[in-house]
């Protein structure tokens, strides 16, 4: 698979995701077994947080990479109520007890809250320090939060971002490629199907033998330093994500991609879920 550098390594351009995992105990194997495949076909990146089934996902996550930790880059996120100079260590380890691992590749600030940023900094730059993570960063970050953050050593921003929500296309993508810090796109296909049933989408889907959310995932991935994580339990979609990586969409797609789903003209509001 296609390979995108971000802190200090190469990762898959197409990770999983593990929103709404770990929220019911009956599915636990079936999302422990998805995240296995995902991990036999190359999608060694794997994103989760604390907040995911209030640490039920990392639960999850746990079980699926036992045995197989240094295969996988392994990013986690911290709540904003516990990214103090306190609680960040505290929810870090709780975080490491759940995934089983003395180490998480990549820790994130979920979203700004009440503390200070450079007390967040301070926090992170200890773990990193102390060999408890490898490197920092942000999760729904503007442009101007960023701008206030000392980036150095922030390796990344995790944001909405797909071809219904375009709007950091106009002012935090290009700075963010300007710093050289990748993205990594969240709800890269969208919610509840509802842009997946898009007539134009469905029109590009058929004429690459594709479906509507791989063309989603390859119009992310047409651009460097964008990395889009999926989330999937059935096999066929798991599958299905993977096999995205190869898709190449044609200047005649991307046209008719803009005018369906129209880029941003003026400064949007950071779209968050």
């Amino acid at each position: 698979m296609r390979t995108q550098q971000l802190a200090g390594t190469r990762v898959p351009v197409i990770g999983q995701g593990t929103w709404q995992m770990g929220e019911d105990p009956a599915r636990h194997q079936e999302e422990v077994a998805a995240l296995r495949l995902g991990i036999d076909l190359g999608m060694t990146l794997i994103d989760t947080a604390e907040m995911y089934g209030e640490g039920g996902a990392e639960l999850v996550v746990g079980d699926a990479i036992a045995g197989q930790r240094d295969q996988v880059f392994l990013v986690s996120k911290v709540y904003p109520h516990n990214a103090s100079r306190q609680g960040i260590p505290q929810a870090c380890e709780r975080s490491l007890r759940r995934l089983k691992t003395d180490s998480i590749d990549l820790y994130l600030l979920h979203w700004r809250g009440q503390y200070p940023l450079e007390e967040t900094v301070e926090a992170f730059e200890r773990l990193r320090e102390a060999g408890k993570i490898g490197r920092w960063g942000v999760s729904n970050f503007d442009l101007d939060d960023l701008q206030e953050l000392s980036t150095e050593g922030c390796a990344t921003n995790q944001v909405l971002y797909n071809l219904e929500e375009r709007g950091i296309e106009f002012d935090l993508l290009p700075w963010c490629k300007e710093q050289r810090m990748p993205v990594m796109a969240y709800c890269p296909i969208g919610q509840a199907g509802k842009m997946l049933a898009n007539a134009t989408l469905k029109q590009v889907a058929a004429r690459h033998d594709a479906t509507p959310a791989q063309v989603s995932l390859a119009w992310l991935l047409r651009q460097d330093g964008v990395i889009a994580i999926p989330k999937a339990v059935r096999p066929e979609h798991v599958r299905l994500n993977a096999q995205a990586a190869q898709l190449k969409l044609e200047a005649g797609d991307l046209e008719a991609l803009d005018q369906a789903f129209q880029a941003p003209k003026r400064k949007q509001r950071l779209a968050m879920v």
